[in-house]
């Protein structure tokens, strides 16, 4: 039976005197698929663990055998760093938009880098690759890549449990890159909302510059999947407790002391992002103006949060303070209008809370799902409450018969209080029961199956393997026979990745080990055929020995020659001028874009362009230029954000053609991964084997998903060679 690793930053265990297991949704989701899979967990014990190894190696023994659990240790120093400075104090207010919170230390990374390094040390000793390995959340978006990069055949989710911002506040944080990219070494990652899914979709293009379909990101020569994954309360763990005696006394209590009251609950943990001091603000405005003051009480539970950390000390003043300025100027000797609890609350009680409430007030600022909403909803049993919710909780998306409200809109909240009070038994009746239902049916369990199913037939890069073997199976056998091979090989994007800066795209590393093999078979001959420049190209590859191809054509230089010579002198240049003047505009019109001047050609780069932006100019620039076409001797390309015009009388198959009738080969390569490589694939020759690199429709007979499946099959040419030199 094949396993989940899930991996959370917490086990769910507290550590005293004995080991006791918690509760909570997510381990109940995972125990409902335990009758499929065998659930191992890894994850920190919570607080700092002695540094003796003696008394670490008991603690890990003790857990093991109860639970079958594997704790990461961590030292006063890494919990300070790692989950304190770096997870809480800098990442989590960036990803809830409260970038004015957020701090930032160099040291604090390192050690966040080093804890994820703990956590895939575990992982990659248990890990066998027909597991499958869950992360969950922001403390650990390192990890997908490290585990990635030591086993690229494990099967990896990523789920993110907090919003994900839009790009203008994530480029914030100095480790952007490196997030992003940690969390792209998974196959599959899982967000509340698709509104979390767009920016982090639009993120990764601004940051990294990776373009994506709406489910898809493909990147680094694998593909990542995303999707929208809805979490859900523990049902049964509800339905159970509405059953039970101690729930059943305590709703009987509360029934008594609130007897002839409305109720008005709100409940959270103490954190700058749900909105308590404007809730507060709201509920002054409304005790203001209301009749009610008699009869209506707030209940506002806020259970301690991260009482190390000074914005959450400032932020319980403030919230007391209010309390009990609104509770001195609105009280009366048979009511205090607001009960503030500073505590956690047994889940019996919590859940007689939510059934008494006649209202809930659920009003974050941002949250990434918020199931104190979904939980007050499937606790209205009896009777149907009013859920005033905030747009900006992640459950929006799903409970929309709720009174949904901008929490920022301090009368449009005090409002809602009025409306809900005053809504008729069958509005509530109406609105309550789809949510209800919805609520009890998409649960944890629902919620975690939908991911693992998922994740289970996500294997990573199946169809690029699939391309890969073909590729390699059917065309390898020309080269293993023949005697005298050339290859006419594309650079960019074919032979390296396409690089954001065309400068870091420099030959080095694999590339420049397999061009210094293929210099030293005597048997090869090497084209480098590329739109660059003779500059680049004499800087880059004369040092090989290989005959150089720029401009897709226009000049050529072979070993031999003293300098560089022109394919076709009498090919007509004389539109430049006119095309030079178009590109000129929409250079001005479009920040980031530039103009490159090349002698038989003009191309119009956008790369570091806004993406969309620059996309819609070039799709306007592409119509504006086709229309001049017929009457010019010009060939136009929209290539990877550039669009190029060139002379119609020069292009990389009529250069093929031109070596071809000075040597004779009995195998012939050529390889590219644009449009301007297609005029080479369509050459009708029995000797020439032609391949496209990447997706898109091509005239070439086999494709290869990116530059480093296209190295590999090199190599397998070259070993082949080497090996019966």
């Amino acid at each position: 039976m094949s396993s989940i690793i899930n991996v959370s930053n917490r086990l769910p265990i507290t550590l005293g005197k004995g080991i006791k297991k918690s509760s909570g949704g997510l381990i109940s989701a995972l125990d409902s698929i335990k009758q499929d899979y065998t659930l191992q967990w890894v994850g920190w014990t919570g607080g700092a663990t002695p540094d003796d190894e003696s008394k670490r190696a008991e603690i890990t023994r003790r857990i093991r055998e109860q639970f079958d659990f594997h704790p990461i240790f961590l030292n006063r120093r890494e919990v300070s760093d790692y989950y304190n400075g770096f997870a809480n104090a800098s990442l989590w207010p960036l990803l809830h938009y409260m970038s004015t919170y957020s701090r930032y230390e160099k040291g604090w990374f390192e050690t966040y880098r080093k804890v994820n390094e703990y956590f895939a040390k575990v992982v990659l000793t248990l890990a066998t690759p027909e597991d499958l390995v869950w992360v969950h959340d922001y403390h650990l978006m390192l990890l997908p890549e490290l585990l990635r990069r030591e086993n690229p055949k494990l099967n990896i989710g990523f789920f993110l449990h907090t919003p994900f911002p839009s790009y203008e506040l994530f480029r914030c944080h100095p480790d952007r890159e490196a997030l992003l990219k940690g969390v792209l070494g998974a196959d599959l990652i899982g967000f509340h909302t698709y509104g979390y899914l767009r920016h982090f979709r639009s993120t990764a293009l601004r940051v990294l510059g990776l373009e994506s379909e709406v489910n898809c990101i493909a990147h680094d020569n694998q593909k990542t999947h995303v999707g929208v994954y809805p979490i859900g309360i523990d049902s049964d763990k509800f339905t159970q407790t509405l059953h039970s005696m101690e729930y059943q006394k305590y709703l009987m209590d509360y029934r008594e002391t609130y007897r002839d009251r409305k109720v008005i609950l709100g409940v959270e943990r103490l954190d700058y992002t749900k909105g308590i001091p404007r809730r507060l603000d709201a509920i002054e405005q409304f005790l203001a103006r209301s009749k009610r003051r008699e009869d209506v009480v707030f209940i506002l539970v806020a259970v301690p949060s991260r009482g190390e950390v000074r914005e959450y000390r400032e932020l319980l003043e403030l919230v007391e303070g209010k309390v009990g300025r609104i509770n001195g100027k609105y009280a009366t000797v048979k009511n205090i209008p607001i009960h503030f609890m500073y505590r956690a609350l047994s889940f019996s009680e919590l859940c007689a809370l939510y059934s008494l409430a006649d209202v809930a007030m659920v009003t974050p600022l941002i949250d990434g799902m918020n199931l104190v909403a979904k939980e007050y909803i499937a606790c209205q049993r009896d009777k149907e409450g009013v859920l005033i919710l905030s747009e900006f909780a992640g459950a929006a998306q799903e409970l929309f018969n709720a009174h949904i409200v901008n929490p920022y809109d301090i009368e449009q909240v005090s409002r809602s209080i009025e409306e809900a009070l005053s809504m008729p038994p069958e509005e509530k009746r109406e609105r309550s029961q789809p949510m209800r239902e919805r609520v009890l049916q998409q649960d944890s369990r629902f919620w975690a199956e939908s991911f693992i199913l998922e994740l289970a037939h996500k294997t990573n890069d199946q169809e690029e393997i699939v391309e890969t073997r073909q590729a390699a199976r059917e065309t390898l056998r020309p080269f293993h026979k023949a005697k005298h091979i050339a290859l006419f090989l594309d650079y960019d994007g074919t032979l390296c990745e396409l690089k954001k800066k065309p400068e870091d795209a420099y030959p080095n590393g694999e590339i420049k080990t397999i061009f210094t093999l293929l210099a030293e078979c005597n048997d090869i001959d090497v084209f480098i055929i590329s739109g660059r420049q003779r500059r680049d190209m004499q800087l880059w590859f004369a040092r090989f020995g290989f005959t150089l191809i720029a401009e897709h054509g226009y000049y050529y230089r072979r070993p031999q020659d003293d300098d560089w010579l022109c394919l076709d002198e009498k090919a007509d240049l004389s539109w430049k001028e006119h095309i030079r003047q178009i590109f000129q505009h929409y250079t001005q019109s479009t920040p980031g874009s530039a103009v490159e001047e090349k002698t038989s050609s003009l191309v119009w780069h956008y790369r570091n362009a806004d993406p969309e932006f620059g996309t819609w100019k070039a799709n306007e620039l592409m119509g504006e230029l086709m229309e001049l076409a017929s009457n010019l001797p010009v060939e136009i390309h929209h290539g990877k954000k550039i669009v190029e015009v060139g002379s119609s009388q020069i292009n990389k198959g009529q250069a093929l053609e031109f070596f071809l009738q000075h040597n004779s080969y009995d195998a012939i390569l050529c390889a590219g991964d644009d449009e301007t490589d297609e005029s080479m694939f369509r050459l009708d020759r029995p000797e020439i084997v032609s391949l496209k690199i990447g997706s898109g429709n091509t005239h070439a007979q086999y494709t290869l998903p990116h530059p480093a499946a296209f190295r590999k099959y090199l190599k397998s040419i070259l070993q082949h060679k080497l090996q019966n030199s």
